[in-house]
């Protein structure tokens, strides 16, 4: 009875079933179902423990920046001229441009709140 049971057993063991595994990525980014995006980004979002304390950001402030790239020093950067270093200050902000090793330099001061930005354009 041992035999054939263990005869049994190594005749239905050896008896398998195989199939290819194949890998198929949930994320969008990696080649995944683009529908998954919006799962993946809420389930992201609720997971996410910190919070943003400048939510009452307004851009509008920067609107007489954008004004002072009217100014023909900027325009002539990428129409092949150099341009004339020099500051310039249009509302709040302060503009320094000058040319340096490294590229085009742009200095941009907020007069109103101290705050800096460098912008090195490479030649």
């Amino acid at each position: 009875m041992k035999t054939t049971l263990f005869i049994l057993f190594f005749a239905f063991s050896t008896y398998g079933f195989a199939q290819q595994l194949s890998y198929t990525p949930k994320n969008p980014a990696f080649g995944g179902d683009p529908f998954n995006y919006n799962w993946l980004l809420n389930s992201a979002n609720e997971q996410n423990s910190f919070s943003d304390d400048n939510s009452d950001f307004d851009l509008s402030e920067f609107d007489s920046l954008s004004g002072g790239f009217n100014d023909p020093r900027f325009q002539n950067q990428f129409g092949g001229e150099n341009p004339e270093p020099g500051t310039s200050t249009n509302g709040n902000f302060e503009t320094e441009v000058y040319e340096s090793s490294e590229g085009l330099v742009i200095n941009i001061l907020d007069i109103t709140t101290g705050e800096f930005t460098q912008l090195i354009i490479p030649n």
